[in-house]
């Protein structure tokens, strides 16, 4: 029952998105995700709809609207896929700056 919605104007609040959704059902839960260095909305979010008619007549009515001058795009919220392997780095960790950049 978690709603994607994506091309979000930055300045959008949780006030704003639960208003907005509020005509397609009960809203349980808005998260806005933040850019961890500029502290501004990244531009999409998620809202958790109270039931799955609800969620359905959201997408089916706020796909395209605009909201703020900006058309949405709403669908689903897919679970976030594994990005592959178990990466960690790579080097000898030793803190010794030469073995990362033109050696001498």
């Amino acid at each position: 029952m978690k709603l994607y919605v994506g091309n979000l104007p930055y300045q959008i609040t949780e006030n704003d998105l639960r208003s907005f959704f509020s005509e397609f059902g009960d809203v349980s839960e808005v998260f806005i995700p933040m850019d961890n260095y500029s502290g501004q909305a990244r531009g999409f979010a998620f809202v958790t709809m109270d039931s799955r008619s609800s969620m359905l007549e959201a997408i089916k009515n706020a796909d395209g609207k605009e909201l703020q001058g900006r058309p949405l795009k709403v669908n689903e919220a897919k679970p976030q896929e594994k990005r592959g392997g178990d990466f960690r780095g790579g080097g000898n960790h030793s803190g010794k700056r030469d073995n990362y950049r033109g050696r001498r």
